[in-house]
């Protein structure tokens, strides 16, 4: 009986403690699930003209110094390059999470977006909130959530095994 007792306030103290981070987890995930159908989340992705990409990085930097919102004055403000041949395009992305999409063969602007996935990436592994939060906060969030996990396992079969026990006696 005190097993039975220690495993239920285990689990539910522990699931007291994770649920709001839980919550923000599951969430942020769902959002992340969908980003490509809401272009409010991820800029929809252009097509260019040619999937043989011609500009040179020098050339798309001066692009992206073009865009004034974008805020890039030098490599140094580009967070990341997407070059997709498939589609004919490069995407640039602003430290400040600005989306510039250009033609890979022409050079021309063909969207600019901001996008906003970065942010709920960042609230989702816990970044947002501290630089090294998904150490601190989301392992041990992991291991409460495994716990809870295994106590409510317990907690469901224990009945049936109870059962079984009394139908043999």
């Amino acid at each position: 009986m005190r097993f039975k007792k220690t495993n239920r306030t285990i689990h539910k103290w522990a699931s007291i403690a994770i649920s709001l981070p839980l919550l923000v987890v599951l969430i942020t995930g769902i959002l992340l699930l969908v980003k490509k159908e809401f272009s409010i989340i991820q800029p929809p992705t252009a097509k260019g003209i040619s999937t043989q990409p011609s500009i040179p990085f020098e050339q798309v930097l001066i692009i992206a110094k073009s865009v004034e919102e974008a805020q890039i004055l030098s490599w140094n403000d580009i967070n990341r390059l997407d070059v997709r041949p498939s589609k004919g395009i490069t995407k640039i992305r602003s430290n400040n999470s600005v989306e510039i999409q250009i033609d890979s063969s022409t050079g021309e602007i063909l969207h600019v977006a901001e996008r906003n996935s970065e942010l709920i990436e960042s609230i989702h592994d816990g970044t947002f909130f501290e630089k090294n939060a998904n150490l601190w906060l989301m392992l041990p969030l992991s291991f409460i959530v495994l716990v809870i996990s295994v106590t409510g396992i317990i907690l469901f079969i224990q009945p049936y095994i109870k059962n079984k026990k009394h139908r043999r006696r």
